[in-house]
């Protein structure tokens, strides 16, 4: 299971930091992912780890800004958002995605990842 929190209003220029709470399962075979959605809009990939190993993998919009993690002991993904800007207004979900093979990639599109949190709401004032 994945609970997602962190979410709120900001204006502009500033930072939130979204945390992915991950229970039922030992995650360190999995690869986590933030993806986010606006209203009408398909869900897009926003960054994705290896839970215990890789480097991490960013969408091009947001290289620099947003920064995904894992914290293994508090068994939890966060994804730093700092410089947010108001077209970032979204619903950020977090995702899991199983290791399947010994080399392996991120996955970018939302069907490859099995096991989805409830969404935060992101909002961006100008």
């Amino acid at each position: 299971q994945l609970q997602a929190s962190g979410g709120g209003l900001v204006q502009a220029g500033g930072s939130l930091r979204l945390s992915c709470a991950a229970s039922g399962r030992i995650w360190s075979s999995y690869i986590m992912a933030w993806f986010r959605q606006a209203p009408g809009k398909e869900r897009e990939f926003v960054a994705g780890k290896g839970w215990s190993r890789g480097e991490p993998l960013y969408v091009d919009s947001v290289k620099g800004r947003f920064t995904i993690s894992v914290d293994n002991a508090q068994n939890t993904v966060y994804l730093q958002m700092n410089s947010l800007k108001p077209e970032e207004s979204a619903v950020y979900y977090c995702a899991a995605s199983p290791i399947r093979s010994i080399i392996w990639q991120i996955p970018t599109r939302p069907e490859n990842y099995n096991y989805w949190g409830q969404g935060t709401q992101v909002t961006v004032s100008s």
